[in-house]
C-alpha cells in the first residue's frame, strides 16, 4: 500500500471515511428507523388520514396526498445529515457547490421523486382496490416493465436535470477514445463532456444508455486532472460494462428483483398480524401505505450486501477488460492511484464496511490486481 501512496495520502482518506461515514449511517438509521415506525404502528395510517383529509379525505386524496408525506417526511428527516456528510466532504475539498444549489439539486430530487412516486402508488392501490388478495401478480409484471423503462430513459431525462452536457471538442483525446470503443467492437454515439466541477472536485467518467442513446461520458474534472492516457484507462474500464452487458444484464436483474420484491411485498401486507399493527384493514385499505414502505425498506436494506458484493464483482471483471484493452497496467495503477486522490478515497477500508457497502473493490485491491499482470506483460 505505501508503495503506490504516501503516508499522508492514507491518512486523508481514512480521516475523511472516519469523519462521514458515522453521518452517513445514522442518516440511513434514521430513515429506515422512521419508515418502520409509520409501517408497524398506527401512526402512519393516522398520518395519511390527516394528508388525505387536507385533500377532502376520499380514497384517491389518500393515495396521493399519503406517499407525497411520507416521501416529505422522510427527506426533510435526512436532511440535516445530508448536510453535514456535506459540509466535511467540503473541508476535505470535495466539494465546489454553494448551499443555494445544494438547495435546488435537492428540491430537484425531491420533484423527481414525487413525479415518479405518485403515479406508481396510485396505479397500484388501483390493482388493490382491483383484486385486494391478488393484486402483486400484476404488479410484479409492471413493476418489472417500469424498471426496464426507467434504465433506458435514465441517461435521457434524468441525467440532464442535474449536469449539462457538451460535446467533446474534436481532437486527439475525442479520437483517442472513439477508436477505443472501436477497437472493442462497441457502438458509440458521441462523447459527452458533463460540467461536474460545479458542484465536485471528484473523478468519473461513464458509459450510459443503449444503442442509438449510448455514449461516453466525462467529467470536465476528470479531463482537467488527469493524463489523457488515465482518461482512456477510467473509459476503457467503462466500456468493459458496456462489452459484458452489465447494463443490460443489470437492468434485467434488477426488473426480476422488483417482481421478486413486489410478490413479497404482497405476502407481507396480507399477514393479518401486520395490518393490525398498522391500523389497516386490508392491502386495499390506504392506510397500508405505510406498511408497504416499511417493508419494502426491510426487503432493500437486507439485500442490500448481496448487491454490493455482486457489484464488487463487476466492477473487477471491468477492470480486467481494461487492462486487457490497452495491455497497460502501469498506466492502469497510475490511473487508480490518481482517482483515490483525488476522491479522497481511504485506499484500504475495514474489512466489515467494504463486505456491507462497498460497490467497487479498494485501490489497494485494485492495484494488486495490475501489478499481478505485469510479470507476464515484461
Amino acid at each position: 500500500m505505501r508503495e503506490d501512496f504516501t503516508s499522508e495520502e492514507i491518512a486523508r482518506g481514512r480521516a475523511l471515511r472516519r469523519r462521514q461515514v458515522p453521518w452517513v449511517l445514522a442518516g440511513r438509521v434514521v430513515g429506515l428507523g422512521l419508515t418502520l415506525v409509520l409501517g408497524l404502528t398506527p401512526a402512519g395510517a393516522g398520518l395519511v388520514t390527516w394528508a388525505g383529509g387536507l385533500f377532502g379525505g376520499s380514497r384517491t386524496a389518500q393515495v396521493l396526498a399519503g406517499t407525497a408525506a411520507l416521501v416529505l417526511l422522510g427527506q426533510l428527516l435526512v436532511l440535516p445529515f445530508n448536510a453535514r456528510v456535506r459540509v466535511v466532504r467540503r473541508e476535505f475539498g470535495l466539494v465546489t457547490q454553494g448551499w443555494s444549489g445544494w438547495a435546488v439539486d435537492a428540491l430537484r430530487g425531491l420533484l423527481l421523486t414525487l413525479l415518479l412516486a405518485l403515479p406508481v402508488v396510485f396505479g397500484l392501490y388501483a390493482l388493490t382496490d382491483r383484486s385486494p388478495d391478488g393484486w402483486w401478480w400484476p404488479a410484479a409484471g409492471l413493476a418489472a416493465l417500469l424498471t426496464v423503462a426507467l434504465s433506458f430513459l435514465h441517461p435521457l431525462l434524468v441525467e440532464p436535470v442535474f449536469n449539462r452536457f457538451t460535446p467533446m471538442p474534436d481532437g486527439e483525446l475525442r479520437t483517442a477514445l472513439l477508436e477505443l470503443a472501436e477497437r472493442d467492437a462497441i457502438r458509440v454515439r458521441t462523447v459527452l463532456v458533463a460540467d461536474a466541477s460545479r458542484r465536485t472536485t471528484a473523478l468519473n467518467a461513464y458509459v450510459s444508455g443503449f444503442g442509438a442513446t449510448r455514449r461516453i461520458v466525462a467529467y470536465d474534472t476528470l479531463l482537467s486532472t488527469a493524463e489523457p492516457r488515465e482518461v482512456e484507462l477510467v473509459v476503457a474500464h467503462e466500456l468493459g460494462h458496456v462489452k459484458h452487458r452489465d447494463v443490460l444484464t443489470g437492468t434485467v436483474l434488477g426488473a426480476l428483483g422488483a417482481a421478486v420484491a413486489v410478490v413479497l411485498l404482497g405476502l407481507l401486507t396480507a399477514w393479518q398480524p401486520l395490518l393490525d399493527a398498522a391500523g389497516a384493514t386490508d392491502a386495499a385499505d390506504p392506510r397500508s401505505l405505510p406498511l408497504l414502505a416499511a417493508c419494502a425498506a426491510l426487503i432493500g436494506a437486507a439485500s442490500g450486501p448481496a448487491q454490493a458484493a455482486v457489484s464488487r464483482r463487476i466492477e473487477a471483471r471491468a477492470d480486467r477488460h481494461a487492462l486487457e484493452l490497452t495491455d497497460d497496467p502501469a498506466q492502469f495503477i497510475a490511473m487508480q492511484r490518481r482517482l483515490a486522490v483525488a476522491n479522497v478515497s481511504d485506499v484500504d477500508p475495514p474489512r466489515l464496511l467494504q463486505l456491507l457497502f462497498a460497490t467497487h473493490p479498494s485501490a489497494v485491491q485494485r492495484i494488486a490486481a495490475a501489478r499481478a499482470r505485469q510479470p507476464a506483460r515484461r
